[in-house]
């Protein structure tokens, strides 16, 4: 009897040494899945859009952190000239202006026209449109509703959940470069 209640005693602080052990046993830590991106946090210092690819990516620290699938204008072939031709303005612009009360979801907008936009569109006796943004979906929409094709009248379109995470990143005076 005495030796089964040592080899139980035994097992016992056995068996608590071992529980200590794995509480303080170094884990390793486990790899993100490289489908579920982490969040962003902090500001981004520029945002790329290139139209011809249809993507946006967000430049943090000199490097992308984020590309999205973007809709554009109608027409988004060329450099908007004119008020009503469907397309998205090229060259380096300022996010200006943050709108939670947009008709689209969220909108961040940009600085166009630029002086030079003004210019020309008063030597050819037309207006150079404005109210360029990058937006979400229309709110009359469902929030999960995604519209693929190019729709905007020259803004630059992204899904409710991107420009959530867009809009927590890019305050105004962020960089947007648009390329052809």
């Amino acid at each position: 009897m005495k030796r089964l209640a040592r080899l139980f005693s035994f097992l016992t602080l056995a068996g608590l040494v071992l529980a200590g052990a794995l509480l303080f046993w170094p884990r390793e830590t486990e790899t993100p899945d490289p489908e579920i991106p982490l969040p962003l946090t902090g500001t981004v210092e520029r945002i790329v859009i290139e139209k011809a690819a249809r993507r946006m990516a967000l430049i943090q620290d000199g490097k992308e952190v984020r590309v999205y699938r973007i809709a554009l204008g109608f027409s988004p072939a060329g450099d908007k000239e004119r008020e009503g031709d469907g397309r998205t303005p090229e060259g380096e612009f300022r996010i200006d202006r943050r709108n939670e009360q947009s008709a689209y979801h969220l909108s961040l907008g940009l600085d166009y026209p630029q002086p030079d936009d003004r210019a020309r569109a008063r030597a050819g006796g037309y207006a150079p449109g404005g109210d360029i943004m990058i937006h979400g979906q229309p709110n009359m929409l469902p929030d999960d509703t995604l519209i693929t094709s190019d729709w905007t009248a020259g803004c630059i379109a992204v899904s409710n959940a991107e420009i959530r995470e867009i809009w927590a990143v890019a305050p105004v005076g962020t960089v947007i470069e648009v390329r052809p």
